[in-house]
């Protein structure tokens, strides 16, 4: 249970990253993906990185710059164009579904107008996820000028995509429906220069 605690990733750049373990069944016709993130990086990051064996960036939150952020599903992407952030924490929330095709993106809270990816296609079940780093190919292939430096926490994943009401409970911490992945029951690896700390400040 990492309940206010973060991952500090220490080192700039860096190979470090850590290994999510999520129980999948079958592959995702829908989902959702949120996370917290803390850092003053100005080069790209990748912030969550899903591959399969067929798709390294089967679904990838990706920051190219402090004014967007990248959505990808299957290999294609849409760009949410954000204001720079004030240093702060900042909590994102992607979702995507394959009959519509719609993508949403919220920010703090905030969904940005909605974008169309990939409609129909379907995302594997069998993945390497990873923070802090982006895969070129599965579970390896890292380029550490992709890779993230700062604090992470918060980090979910739902096979669905998520309301309104649920999206903005997410930003807040309140009660969320079980996931995939949680926070507060995370299966994971930390694999180099990663440390689990307190969270300093709400």
């Amino acid at each position: 249970d990492l309940y206010r605690k973060v991952f500090v990733f220490r080192k700039d750049p860096s190979d470090a990253y850590v290994l999510l373990r999520a129980k999948l069944e079958q592959p995702l016709q829908n989902f959702t993906v949120c996370l917290r993130s803390y850092t003053d990086l100005t080069r790209p990051h990748s912030l969550f990185s899903y591959a399969t064996k067929a798709q390294d960036n089967e679904i990838l939150l990706f920051k190219p710059k402090p004014s967007e952020y990248r959505l990808y599903v299957g290999g294609k992407f849409v760009t949410f164009r954000v204001p720079e952030g004030h240093r702060d924490w900042e909590h994102v929330c992607a979702s995507w579904e394959s009959a519509t095709g719609i993508a949403e993106f919220w920010l703090n809270g905030k969904p940005w107008p909605r974008k169309g990816l990939q409609r129909g296609y379907m995302v594997g079940a069998e993945a390497a996820i990873l923070l802090g780093q982006e895969q070129d190919a599965f579970g390896g292939g890292f380029d550490v000028y992709n890779s993230f430096s700062g604090e992470l926490a918060d980090v979910y994943l739902w096979d669905a995509g998520l309301s309104p009401d649920k999206m903005r409970a997410a930003y807040q911490s309140l009660r969320l429906p079980p996931a995939v992945l949680a926070w507060k029951n995370l299966s994971y690896e930390v694999k180099g220069d990663v440390v689990v700390k307190p969270r300093l400040r709400e």
